[in-house]
């Protein structure tokens, strides 16, 4: 059975998200909603897309709530986005993320008493996290729906800009949930994707707040990553 990386402790248990984040949205969801999360959230393949990953969204969400419509929404699309995560199917083949975000928004359908529109909107937000760049609020929801979908979705990607010692270990950390590919496929791909994000035509952030806060320092974690994972997959393809 695979072991995960130590961490350090985050600064908020299980227990303290429940209380603080988890309790005002509970009325709003069947009975059970919170055990699911905690199991998946907890699940033994898992070494970054944990409850530490929540915690940090949920945390940053707090600093940036004044920007929101709907706090409330963008909570819950938090909570369940990445509800159900796994990266093989059960016959052993990849399994590509855009089922993980399609599973985790059935998911809170089950779970969710809101009715139309809040738990469409909340369905959007889980989803467009499957393809970060080109989502778009495509209904309105309510009035600021589009902001908050910009919003969430930046908070989705701040991990992109911490200090480059988290960005490193949340790095080790999701090679630790893909354990079973070899090296160089694992950097190969996830190369791609950080090359992706770098695009000059790409922007990350859409918020001007939290482009201001975060838009450099991810791109220069970025460009080093970039450069490191390259040295190291031509240093593979030597062996």
């Amino acid at each position: 059975m695979m072991k995960r990386l130590p961490r350090s402790q985050g600064p908020m248990s299980r227990e303290e998200i429940r209380k603080k984040y988890w309790m005002p949205l509970q009325g709003r969801h069947k009975t059970g909603a919170w055990d699911v999360l905690d199991a998946g959230y907890t699940e033994r393949h898992r070494a970054y897309h944990t409850w530490e990953h929540i915690a940090g969204l949920l945390e940053k969400l707090s600093g940036f709530c004044d920007l929101s419509t709907r706090a409330d929404i963008i909570a819950m699309s938090v909570f369940w986005h990445d509800a159900v995560y796994r990266t093989q199917n059960f016959d052993g083949s990849p399994r590509p993320d855009y089922e993980n975000v399609r599973d985790s928004a059935e998911l809170f359908r089950q779970y969710t008493l809101l009715k139309q529109p809040d738990a469409g909107a909340v369905h959007d937000l889980i989803m467009a996290t499957a393809n970060h760049m080109q989502a778009r609020a495509e209904k309105p929801y309510y009035a600021g729906f589009a902001g908050d979908l910009d919003l969430f979705l930046d908070l989705d990607l701040s991990s992109l800009a911490s200090p480059w010692e988290e960005f490193a270990e949340h790095l080790a950390w999701i090679r630790n949930e893909f354990s079973w590919a070899p090296d160089v496929v694992f950097y190969s791909i996830h190369l791609r994707i950080l090359e992706n994000f770098a695009k000059e035509d790409v922007r990350l952030y859409r918020r001007a707040e939290t482009r201001e806060k975060w838009h450099d320092a991810a791109r220069a974690n970025l460009k080093r990553c970039i450069t490191e994972l390259t040295k190291r997959i031509a240093d593979l393809s030597l062996v």
